[in-house]
């Protein structure tokens, strides 16, 4: 439950940060801790409920209505794909596009639907034209996946890549973006960090990293794979070059989807992934060329931001926020027990890591999983290691008493 002082904390964060009219802060606040509002969004989802998934951030669940409408395009189109596919479905793209650039807050000619965050952040980095002795910023808490393919670069075209270290966790989120100015050079081209971090479940102050570089005339990646519909933000109000998405994450769309935003002025200098006709140099769509591919899974992201916005993300985030601190503090106060994420609901949401002094996070998981049908995630950085528990929207508090309860268990 949220603390007093964390209810004004979050009461004066959400109004300003919301995207379209939200919920009273007052009222999200409220709604959060009301279980039978959320018993209704909960009975939304088709779900094994002797299986307690508390891996949301890798891939959630889509709800019953999302799936049945990625089933219904499936069937249509598999009546005679080069037809319906083609002809009938694929055009539903713009739309998806239109909607998607409305709740991100952007221009619809900057937005590029993609099959992952991955995809998208990849074109972002291996689009740029960089040479030897380039410099790219980025952290070593940034996803691994990103850092090999920048490791790529360096073994491919010679660059420099610098991984800055932080505290764990951030207290001061300030003390961030002055680590990343300090640490620019002048042959520094690109900074690429994460909007949240998977593996600590912390938000950056992304914002004054982009303002930071843009006065420099330095590229900015990134990397929201965990942000977008979970907390409330504004892409035209972070001011960065490339930002990329996983849609199967938080917006709970079908798996195989996510977006990249792209500054206008930077979409016709930079190079695709895969080759588009010149024709597409200066339009986001080129971006979206991957050969042939299902329309269902993109089209069917419109039924997630129907559902989506019938939550709202300022309520939205602050169920995430009460589901977090429901397990955090009964928890804490063990002498064994370490949580590696801030409290604060302006740099924190969902994801939430503790670290058991003598345990190994692997074997945490293992008997969560064979005693008591729990999935988490085990973390193990050079810096701190623990579980990575992400609930969901469709969580309810008495899964999350039981884990609470398993881990005390194995905590004796």
């Amino acid at each position: 439950m949220l603390s007093r002082r964390n209810l004004i904390a979050a009461a004066a964060l959400l109004p300003t940060l919301a995207h379209a009219k939200p919920p009273s802060a007052t009222s999200a606040i409220v709604a959060a801790d009301d279980e039978a509002f959320w018993r209704e969004i909960q009975s939304a989802f088709t779900l094994d409920r002797t299986v307690i998934n508390l891996n949301n951030g890798g891939c959630s669940p889509s709800p019953r209505v999302v799936h049945e409408a990625l089933v219904r395009y499936l069937d249509h189109s598999n009546q005679a794909p080069v037809h319906f596919m083609w002809n009938t479905l694929e055009p539903g793209i713009e739309a998806v596009r239109r909607e998607l650039a409305k709740e991100a807050g952007c221009d619809p000619e900057e937005l590029a639907i993609t099959r992952n965050s991955s995809e998208a952040l990849q074109i972002a980095q291996l689009g740029l034209d960089l040479q030897a002795g380039d410099e790219v910023l980025t952290t070593d808490q940034d996803y691994g996946r990103m850092l090999d393919t920048w490791q790529q670069r360096v073994a491919r075209n010679g660059i420099v890549l610098t991984k800055l270290a932080f505290p764990v966790p951030l207290v001061d989120p300030q003390e961030f973006v002055r680590k990343v100015e300090a640490a620019i050079t002048p042959r520094t081209r690109v900074i690429h960090v994460c909007h949240i971090v998977n593996i600590t479940g912390q938000i950056l102050p992304v914002r004054e990293v982009c303002a930071i570089a843009r006065a420099r005339g330095i590229t900015t990646i990134i990397d929201g794979a965990h942000a977008f519909a979970h907390f409330p933000y504004r892409l035209d109000e972070i001011g960065c070059d490339f930002y990329g998405v996983s849609l199967h994450k938080w917006l709970m769309a079908p798996v195989g989807t996510g977006f990249l935003y792209v500054r206008k002025d930077r979409i016709a200098g930079h190079w695709p992934l895969q080759p588009a006709p010149e024709i597409k140099k200066a339009d986001i769509r080129k971006f979206e060329e991957i050969g042939t591919h299902p329309a269902a899974n993109h089209n069917a992201i419109a039924e997630a931001l129907v559902f989506h916005r019938g939550i709202g993300t300022a309520r939205k985030h602050a169920r995430l926020l009460t589901l977090r601190r429901r397990w955090a503090e009964a928890l804490r106060s063990h002498p064994r027990v370490k949580l590696i994420t801030p409290e604060s609901p302006q740099w924190s949401g969902a994801i939430g890591v503790v670290s058991i002094d003598g345990a190994e996070p692997l074997a945490l998981t293992t008997a969560l999983w064979e005693r008591w049908r729990i999935l988490a995630t085990p973390i193990v950085h050079a810096q701190f290691k623990g579980i990575r528990v992400t609930p969901s929207v469709y969580t309810t508090f008495e899964e999350l008493d039981v884990f609470v309860g398993a881990m005390k268990t194995l905590l004796v």
